[in-house]
């Protein structure tokens, strides 16, 4: 007897026929007696409008009461399959987050985990039962309702995995696996049979949308055995794995870019001890997430900062900056521009190989596209170039590092 874990997006759970053919992928399963856990997104399209709802009321809504709001979604998802499931004989219980204990801290709205009672959860399997628990929520220590973030759902599936210590975590999505960059974009992209922790940690966090950035690190921390499967046609999908001495290291895996990219620029800026922590101080304080950060070099005693931020963030970082203009004398200004977007190569191959910064370079630089900003990491190479040039890059590096489908 196996212990799965499945989790289906929002789109495998988009209707009441989807719903019906996820319910009998469930009993496939069961019947063969493996204990399954299936953790399930709101039906595609479903946070979406409850966001315009609440805007509709609060243009910039309370925090705490959009997490209430939100968790409403994936409450009638699991209520939905499980009443599926009973139809079709196979006896099911659903959890919210907060019925399971899913205690998290009290980020509303972008919460992490902090532990995971899953007793009743074994009780139920032990029992015969397939557990259906909604994704993307938990609780806090005071009782209030907490979301993960969008993409949330990915992180309980994979929690879940680590604390029942699950054989593996299946990630059901509309796509049959990783691939090497957004087929969308590049018709020739192709799916990996298998890829690093760390090569889609990189993939993740740079603007790949299969799976939650921190639905990896959990994954990667607990080894937890993660594959990526389409729900709607078979296959083997593409296996996120340790790094082993038998892979073929492949120089590039793959191809990421992240379109909801901003950046800022304080001009004039003192060159004093301390002034990066005056600047990315109060941004932090203000839970916002900083990426790529460039300091130029000091020019009579005065220098230029450069950092990238979310796009959403954008409007409060610089209200943030503008703040601190007075705070750090000087001839100060802020500029900002959220029409950039970052392109990046991934890849355990680049440990071993010399050459690759420029040959992506060259590739840019024959395509007539301007780099902005550049980032680099022991597998990962990222550019910020004007919005425009997205696809033109993506296509070229994709082409230029051999991943095009022969």
């Amino acid at each position: 007897m196996a212990l799965y874990v499945y989790k289906f997006g929002g789109t495998s759970v988009g209707s009441v026929e989807r719903i019906k053919a996820v319910a009998e992928k469930v009993k496939t399963a069961h019947d063969k007696g493996d204990q399954i856990v299936v953790v399930v997104s709101a039906m595609s399209g479903e946070t979406n409008r409850l966001v315009a709802l609440a805007k509709e009321l609060q243009p910039q809504p309370t925090d705490r009461e959009l997490d209430v709001l939100l968790s409403t979604g994936e409450q009638v998802t699991i209520a939905l399959l499980s009443m599926a499931l009973h139809h079709i004989g196979v006896e099911a219980k659903s959890y919210t987050g907060p019925q399971v204990r899913i205690l998290t801290d009290s980020a509303f709205t972008k919460a992490r985990i902090r532990e995971i009672d899953e007793a009743n959860i074994r009780a139920d399997l032990e029992a015969g039962r397939v557990v259906v628990v909604a994704g993307f929520q938990g609780v806090d220590e005071r009782g209030n309702i907490t979301t993960l973030g969008r993409g949330g759902s990915d992180t309980t599936g994979v929690a879940l995995a680590a604390a029942l210590k699950a054989d593996e975590c299946h990630i059901y999505t509309d796509v049959d696996g990783v691939y090497t960059t957004d087929p969308r974009v590049v018709p020739k992209a192709r799916r990996l049979d298998r890829i690093t922790f760390e090569e889609m940690l990189e993939m993740a966090s740079l603007g790949s949308k299969v799976l939650q950035i921190r639905s990896v690190e959990f994954a990667g921390k607990y080894n937890v055995k993660l594959r990526v499967l389409s729900s709607f046609m078979e296959g083997n999908g593409t296996l996120i794995t340790y790094e082993e001495s038998e892979m073929e290291k492949a120089l590039i895996s793959g191809i990421a870019f992240n379109r909801d990219e901003a950046k800022l620029t304080l001009t004039g800026v003192p060159d004093l001890p301390g002034v990066a922590s005056k600047i990315l101080g109060p941004i932090a304080a203000e839970n916002i997430e900083v990426d790529m950060i460039v300091q130029n070099i000091s020019s009579h005693g005065t220098t230029d900062f450069t950092f990238t931020v979310n796009r959403n963030d954008f409007v409060r970082a610089k209200n943030v900056l503008e703040g601190l203009k007075a705070d750090l004398g000087g001839s100060t200004t802020v500029i900002g521009d959220n029409t950039i977007v970052k392109v990046s190569i991934v890849g355990v191959g680049m440990r071993s190989h010399a050459g690759i910064a420029s040959t992506m370079f060259k590739v840019l630089a024959n395509e007539g596209i301007n780099i902005q900003m550049i980032s680099t990491s022991e597998i990962k190479i990222s550019v910020v170039v004007d919005e425009k040039y997205l696809e033109l890059a993506v296509r070229a590096l994709h082409t230029a590092f051999g991943l095009d489908q022969q």
